[in-house]
């Protein structure tokens, strides 16, 4: 199996060399050459969640890891989840259920794949003997699940970047509170896109980039995309696929996790819409509307995870859209850089295909973390109502609906608070959470002074 950046220009490597390199040099996005059909899809039913996912995965990392390692990296990177479906299903109304993904160790769908890469890298790099210096973007989810995975382990510092002021307080004392000296949580001055661009410098400058060996742990990084590729699975064979057709809804920020859906998709597995949930950042839902793509001003929202104008991971789908043609996206991409660019009539159709969207105010996202709870006691964090609200509306006779639960709804309790009237708890592995000592740096919103920062307390 060999993978490919989006842009052309880089390297091809093996899947090993691409999860320990995450962006492409040429600051593209890898992805596999081809992409094969799964057979049996219908022998995953009744499967644990482990071995699903040893069968969705297996096929995607060639001779990079042996049948051994990955069954041990799976089984170690699920052991820690509060629940012994991984991913349960739970019914809303007829015809609509929601997949909870909020069970790891951090309460939020990223643990999926950040564990798994986790035992992964350590691996890879236990067999080489290569330190590295891991630095992530977040929008506050990924940089819970990147320390909690990586906290603590040999020959790895881990860097990651929140926006200042614009995540929950659980999800900044996540990050902020753990112990272990090689990780740090570096809050910048800005919004997630300042964190993801001047991420993005810091792998395009490639004599930094070697010096530290940098890698990355965002969605950029395949391996994340691919590990969360297996729950489309597990729940689409839950509702009956391969003999129908299933709808998944996902809350929608940085792209990725509705990025492996249309992998699931292109895997054989039968989705019958993908639905790109967002929320008042609605750029993706624009996008696929008008066939522009075109940046805004970020604002800030109750649904943070998702307050993002830049969905990196929309790359890759524009790669297949545009038939592969590597010369057409870098030329989006540097439309991009100033403001915008006009996806292509067949492009659009291409995409559109593959997707369909919609858009949640924050009125409406409040209004559906109560009415579900009056409806079903259920209670949802916003970030999974948005997808709840863009869900109803695209409800179809005889074809299950899944909405992606993508937090609990402890790590958002003031907006919870405002729509239900409950302050939802913490559970017990994590309550002791606001009685722990915060350590956090902040940080101006630029480049150099990362690298100054990152040279100075990584571990030589």
């Amino acid at each position: 199996m060999r993978y490919i950046s989006t842009r052309g220009q880089a390297p091809t490597l093996d899947f090993e060399q691409a999860m320990l390199t995450g962006l492409a040099r040429d600051g593209g996005l890898y992805l596999p050459e081809a992409i094969q059909q799964m057979d049996d899809i219908a022998s995953l039913e009744g499967l644990a969640y482990e071995e699903a996912a040893l069968r969705v995965i297996k096929p995607f990392l060639g001779e990079s890891f042996s049948d051994d390692e990955l069954t041990r990296a799976i089984d170690a990177a699920y052991a820690g989840f509060g629940h012994v479906a991984r991913a349960p299903l739970r019914q809303l109304a007829p015809g609509h259920h929601l997949l909870e993904l909020f069970h790891g160790p951090t309460l939020a769908f990223k643990d999926f794949a950040m564990q798994l890469i986790g035992q992964l890298f350590q691996i890879a790099l236990k067999r080489s003997g290569q330190r590295i210096t891991i630095v992530g973007a977040t929008s506050g989810d990924t940089g819970s699940a990147a320390i909690e995975a990586f906290r603590g382990l040999d020959n790895v510092d881990v860097f990651i970047l929140y926006p200042h002021g614009r995540v929950s307080e659980v999800q900044r004392r996540q990050m902020t509170t753990p112990e272990n000296e090689n990780v740090h949580a570096l809050a910048l001055d800005g919004h997630f896109d300042d964190c993801q661009a001047r991420l993005k410098d810091l792998f395009n400058d490639h004599a930094f980039r070697d010096e530290v060996g940098l890698a990355g742990v965002n969605s950029i990084n395949w391996a994340r995309v691919l590990a969360q590729v297996v729950y489309y699975f597990t729940a689409a064979v839950s509702l009956g696929a391969p003999h129908r057709a299933v709808d998944f809804t996902v809350p929608t920020g940085n792209f990725g996790d509705i990025l492996a859906g249309l992998v699931a998709k292109r895997m054989g597995l039968p989705i019958g819409r993908l639905v790109i949930a967002t929320n008042q950042n609605d750029i993706l839902h624009r996008a696929l509307t008008t066939g522009e793509y075109r940046t805004g001003k970020v604002a800030p929202s109750i649904s943070p995870s998702m307050d993002i104008q830049v969905s990196s991971n929309f790359e890759r789908a524009l790669f297949w859209a545009y038939d592969g043609d590597a010369a057409a996206v870098r030329q989006l991409m540097e439309e991009l850089r100033q403001g915008g660019f006009t996806i292509s009539q067949g492009a659009l159709q291409a995409l559109r295909e593959d997707f369909v969207s919609g858009r949640a105010s924050e009125a409406e996202t409040t209004a559906m973390i109560r009415t579900i709870r009056e409806e079903t006691g259920e209670i949802l964090c916003p970030h999974s109502a948005v997808g709840a609200k863009v869900a109803r509306d695209h409800l179809r006779e005889g074809v299950p609906m899944v909405t992606l639960a993508t937090a609990h709804p402890a790590k958002f309790p003031d907006a919870v608070e405002q729509a239900t009237g409950i302050r939802p708890d913490l559970p017990p592995h994590m309550a002791g959470l606001f009685d722990k000592p915060e350590r956090s740096s902040r940080v101006e919103n630029d480049a150099a002074a990362l690298k100054s920062l990152i040279r100075e307390r990584r571990t030589v």
